[in-house]
């Protein structure tokens, strides 16, 4: 291969992990003030019509991140194969990590949107996985085994739920009795 293909190629794997890390981050962020909107919407006891548009734009942007991630890992595995890295990516725990999260909030995501999930036990599940997937792609998540990875977001999810609940008793609380 020529010396300017392998550039090309480098740039081409950098831009696809960016992509991957702007997704990620785009998700967690936007699950973030996606909770925060929620509080805020429900503190008056109802979601109004300009309440309902803030919270599809967070939509929209929960979205975008997913298709972002989905691509830019697809991207990366392709770009793997072509290159004939060792070892490829699918026969990594991390990336299959990242695979079964992304289809895990997504699942979760429709469940919670046709109700057939708790609000708060879905929206942790959720918040838990956007985090999990932007520190495992930043490379922030320490090395661990496919079980490993699903008893610590098992744990984590465990934590946000309790931690979600209580900001929201707290916020809702506060705000009624004013």
């Amino acid at each position: 291969r020529s010396h300017a293909a392998e550039m090309t190629m480098t740039a081409f794997v950098s831009f696809l992990v960016f992509c991957q890390v702007l997704g990620a981050l785009t998700g967690a962020c936007t699950a973030v003030w996606g909770e925060l909107a929620y509080i805020r919407a429900m503190r008056d006891g109802a979601i109004d019509a300009a309440e309902r548009a803030h919270l599809n734009v967070i939509a929209k942007g929960l979205r975008f991140g997913m298709l972002t991630i989905l691509l830019s890992s697809f991207g990366l595995v392709v770009t793997a194969y072509l290159l004939r890295t060792d070892p490829q990516p699918a026969l990594s725990p991390e990336y299959w990590t990242v695979i079964i999260l992304a289809l895990l909030v997504t699942g979760i995501s429709w469940a919670l949107s046709r109700k057939r999930i708790s609000f708060a036990f879905g929206s942790a599940i959720i918040f838990t996985g956007w985090w999990f997937l932007a520190y495992l792609t930043l490379g922030w998540m320490p090395p661990l085994s496919f079980g490993g990875a699903v008893a610590f977001y098992v744990v984590a999810t465990g934590i946000f739920y309790a931690v979600l609940q209580y900001a929201r008793f707290l916020l809702l609380d506060s705000g009624q009795t004013q």
